[in-house]
């Protein structure tokens, strides 16, 4: 409720991941009325409300992640820089300055700088590198400087042992990604369609009820099912990738899965990067104890891992990079490629767009933006 309160009260554009929010950023920037609108979007207010409301939304033990709103954050960041660039400054284009905030977020985030350029080129810019390769190269190795400075070298979940893909394997692998790509795209169209009911809340008591009773639904989860519910999920991914013995109960997958649409759709700050990296690893366990391979456990979360972020983000590319740079596992590197492909065949199968694509499409329709030509001429 307190993390909902803060959004609504302060930054209402601070909710959720923050991701569709730098989209749509960097959509109106470059427009004739751009600048309001992104404004809205990515200002000092964000910088703030994002994180006090995800910070407070994790001590609840909110099954969020810090990567989206620290997307959101950076690309705010390099906004206000831009908008406080004085006029004898050679000025960079202000869409090449929010791709690059958000590509500096993701490495700070993870500590993952080629995931921070992938994501730049896959996700934000959907533009030739050539372009901005020089200010997007620039923002990520000072991101990824910066966090190795606080935080040291380190890897966010470290180096687990990950068998070869060889003999059954490989089916075992393309099995996992395919179901785990499924259950993807299940998680991001449940979330699309209780975000987009939740229009129906108009008024702020309705919507504080709402928070309320989210918590509510969250705590009762935790009570049943355990701490392993709570968090972003690190936790529970090392504790199986270096844990041989470790394992899952039969209700942890659809726990997490059902925690982290909970925790966001309370209207809290928080994101669905790592919460989707643990829901995949919990699948691939639960795989791994259906098939009865405990030989190829590793191989098999992450495979899952890949897949069901793939299957949210439609960002094949990304999600194995990440991995790779997490784990530090490049003999791995096919296994992880072949579970990005087969992801996005099916994640494309079953919805053109990804989940963050069609939120932005509910940001570019809102009447809070203004569109392009109408009030332009009228401003005029």
């Amino acid at each position: 409720f307190l993390a909902w309160w803060l959004v609504h009260k302060f930054s209402p554009t601070s909710s959720g991941s923050g991701i569709p929010q730098l989209l749509a950023g960097i959509h109106f920037s470059g427009q004739r009325s751009g600048s309001a609108n992104v404004l809205k979007l990515l200002n000092v207010k964000v910088i703030f409300i994002k994180i006090i409301s995800s910070i407070t939304l994790l001590l609840g033990g909110g099954a969020i992640g810090r990567e989206g709103p620290t997307i959101q954050i950076s690309g705010a960041i390099f906004n206000t820089i831009y908008r406080f660039v004085p006029d004898f400054w050679p000025k960079i284009n202000q869409r090449l300055m929010l791709i690059s905030g958000g590509a500096a977020g993701l490495a700070a985030a993870f500590n993952t700088p080629l995931g921070g350029i992938v994501f730049a080129i896959e996700e934000l810019g959907k533009t030739h590198l050539n372009a901005m390769r020089t200010h997007l190269f620039t923002a990520v190795i000072i991101a990824g400087l910066t966090s190795q400075l606080f935080l040291g070298s380190y890897l966010y979940i470290g180096t687990p042992f990950v068998p070869e893909m060889k003999g059954m394997a490989i089916v075992y692998v393309m099995l996992t990604a395919v179901f785990a790509s499924f259950f993807g795209y299940l998680f991001s169209s449940i979330l699309l369609k209780i975000i987009r009911w939740k229009k129906v809340l108009k008024h702020t008591r309705q919507k504080a009820a709402w928070a309320i009773l989210m918590g509510l639904v969250f705590a009762t989860l935790v009570f049943f099912t355990g701490n392993a519910t709570t968090g972003s999920g690190k936790t529970v991914m090392v504790d199986l990738l270096f844990n041989e013995n470790a394992t899952t109960d039969w209700f942890t997958f659809p726990s997490r899965f059902f925690a982290s649409i909970i925790t966001y759709i309370s209207g809290g700050a928080g994101g669905i990067f790592a919460p989707s990296l643990s829901i995949g690893a919990t699948l691939g366990d639960e795989i791994v104890n259906l098939l009865g391979v405990p030989e190829f456990k590793n191989l098999i979360i992450i495979t899952a891992m890949i897949a069901f972020m793939t299957g949210v983000t439609h960002a094949p590319f990304t999600s194995f990079i990440l991995v790779l740079e997490m784990t530090n596992r490049h003999n791995s590197v096919f296994s992880m490629m072949l579970a990005a492909l087969i992801a996005i065949s099916v994640a494309k199968l079953l919805h053109k767009k990804s989940f963050y694509e069609q939120l932005v499409e509910d940001y570019l329709k809102s009447p809070d933006f203004k569109p392009k030509a109408e009030k332009n001429k009228i401003i005029e």
